[in-house]
């Protein structure tokens, strides 16, 4: 009996050896590699860390096909690629051993990766030490175009240390609804504007409460602390003026007061949250244009393309909108007529498309490039009765957005001197480069700089200049005449430096009194342009420095915008002359919205 025990004793130990010799066979080996050895591993795999120091040449793949690895592996991103990799089990405690923490890449699927030290990081090249949780890892570099190559629920960020590394995602959280009501607004689409104006996210769809999340992209600390990231938001939505457009402009966002929350870090406040005006009701319910611009050749992209639907007879009320990062674009509110749909971007030049809108939506539109050259507008300005040492800049706008009514229109990506996000620079000659086809309005003194066009049109260099750019017949448009400049005429209420929440009774407008002039002219106008109210003869004051003049108008409608300007005037012979005037993009304000 005691020998049949020790019998089935070492049989059953051979047995369970000789599962875990099948079980040890079953392990995946890899060939050995030098990462360092261009073409180490051949054309179809890539020479991945495998922790330990080891490299091994892994089979790449393609993580949208399935099964691409069998059941033994799982298909996760390395060194820039997919290969098929031994995967760890984030939920396993100890999954990877000692110096090694397991980093989901995909559901129940994580990669090994070595732990690091923040606070005084030590990886090997091609790796950066990014946080993962309460610790830190030696993860690829990463390549923003590809975000899939982060781990589960980080993306591909710069850091100030000229890195890219996978951090947690930032996210703007807002709503949007009606100006005049308050009543939330579903579909409207959202995105965000970097400091030169170009789109710089995808487009977020606001949900059946008006709610949106837009992700970001912040420039973090190496540690995952956010460092820089300044933003201006952007939305339309049908039967809806879009935001920002003619007297609204849009506030910038700094991204760096987010708080990490669930899911990443969040901003939500008053300037996340977005009104959209309605349109009248005779403009109401109609179609859309959509699609991408592509660009095949060049460092440009397609993203933050200002589009227009162009009629040549438009002037100021063209439809338009702005292509997302990836190139993506819809414009609402489009009348039935026949267009040429034509894109603006410095540096890139875009063929225009022929659409014509029959009560029916446009959609899988390719705006594609073009090789006609690119041309230069050249210029100067001429500073006057301002402050010594004052700058300014110059813009063009797109003749078929300019309002004649508010002095402005859109300005496409980059068509500035000098080149956005730089600070006013300009005192004399001017440059623009990289304009394509086009016709525009050049605008000197648009942004608030303290400076205005002058508006005395009796005299020369203050006429409002337009040009034609056609870069096939030539490429570079100099304009003859420079531009008068003079200081503005200071807001002290409503709107002295953004728009401003006024109590519709007992409004009064205040500004600073010029020093020669007669008399004043203030007019009132809505976000539509239409002359609301006004005073062509607000009397000079004497013995101080503001000029008060009551609002004495029809009543102002709940959630409407509202801009007013100020010329003060010289009482000649025989008419009356306009002497400076208050800035283009001041002055505006808005009620509270009718609560139901």
């Amino acid at each position: 009996m005691k020998m049949s025990s020790l019998v089935l004793m070492i049989l059953s130990l051979s047995f369970l050896f000789q599962i875990g010799c099948d079980e040890e066979k079953k392990k995946p080996t890899f060939q050995s590699c030098d990462p360092a050895e261009a073409g180490a591993c051949g054309d179809t795999a890539a020479c991945v860390a495998l922790g330990d120091g080891k490299y091994g040449c892994l089979d790449v793949c393609d993580p949208a096909a399935a099964d691409a690895c069998g059941e033994e592996l799982s298909c996760l991103p390395s060194s820039g690629t997919f290969v098929c990799y031994p995967a760890c089990d984030p939920a396993a405690a100890d999954a990877c051993g000692e110096g090694l923490s397991c980093v989901a890449f995909a559901e129940g699927a994580g990669r090994c990766l070595e732990e690091c030290e923040l606070s005084d990081p030590v990886c090997p090249d091609g790796t950066v030490c990014v946080p993962d949780g309460a610790g830190a890892v030696c993860a690829d570099t990463c390549d923003p175009v590809n975000q899939d190559a982060c781990p589960a629920g980080l993306t591909c960020e710069l850091r100030t240390d000229d890195l890219y590394g996978c951090h947690e995602p930032v996210w703007f959280d807002g709503r949007v609804s009606d100006a005049s009501d308050d009543e939330a607004i579903e579909g409207a689409r959202v995105l965000a504007a970097d400091a030169t104006g170009a789109a710089a996210t995808g487009v977020a769809v606001s949900d059946v409460d008006g709610r949106y999340s837009l992700q970001v992209p912040v420039k973090r600390n190496p540690d995952g602390t956010l460092a820089e990231g300044v933003f201006t938001l952007r939305a339309v939505a049908r039967d809806y003026l879009q935001f920002p457009a003619g007297i609204r402009p849009s506030l910038p966002v700094d991204a760096t007061g987010a708080v990490r929350g669930e899911g990443g870090w969040r901003l939500a406040t008053a300037l996340t949250n977005i009104t959209l005006i309605p349109l009248p009701v005779e403009e109401q319910g109609r179609f859309s244009v959509s699609g991408r611009v592509v660009v095949t050749t060049g460092e440009v992209t397609g993203g933050g393309v200002l589009l227009v639907l162009e009629t040549g007879t438009n002037a100021g009320e063209a439809p338009f909108g702005f292509s997302d990062r990836d190139g993506f674009f819809t414009l609402f509110n489009v009348p039935d007529d026949a267009y040429a749909l034509r894109g603006y971007k410095a540096d890139l030049q875009l063929n225009p498309l022929d659409v014509t809108m029959a009560a029916a939506d446009v959609t899988g539109l390719e705006v594609t490039q073009s090789d006609t050259p690119l041309s230069t507008v050249t210029g100067s300005v001429q500073i006057v009765n301002a402050p010594g040492g004052s700058l300014t800049t110059v813009v063009l706008v797109t003749e078929s957005t300019f309002s004649d009514t508010f002095v402005k229109g859109e300005v496409p990506p980059g068509l500035r001197a000098p080149k956005p996000p730089a600070a006013p620079s300009i005192a004399g000659e001017f440059t623009i480069t990289g304009v394509p086809d086009g016709r525009y309005v050049v605008l000197a003194a648009f942004e608030n700089d303290g400076l205005v066009r002058d508006p005395d049109e009796s005299i020369g260099g203050t006429q409002i200049v337009h040009i034609t750019v056609e870069g096939a017949v030539l490429t570079t448009v100099s304009l003859p005449d420079s531009f008068k400049v003079t200081e503005a005429l200071e807001i002290f209420y409503p709107g002295a430096v953004g728009p401003e929440l006024v109590e519709a009774e007992g409004l009064e407008f205040r500004f600073a009194d010029d020093s020669s002039e007669d008399f004043y002219h203030l007019l009132v106008y809505n976000a539509f342009g239409e002359l609301v109210w006004e005073n062509p003869a607000v009397p000079k004051v004497s013995g101080g420095n503001t000029v008060n003049v009551p609002y004495a108008g029809p009543a102002l409608v709940p959630g409407m915008y509202y801009q007013f300007r100020v010329f003060s005037m010289k009482e000649d012979v025989p008419n009356p002359t306009r002497i400076s005037t208050t800035e283009d993009l001041l002055g505006v304000f808005y009620t509270e919205p009718l609560v139901q």
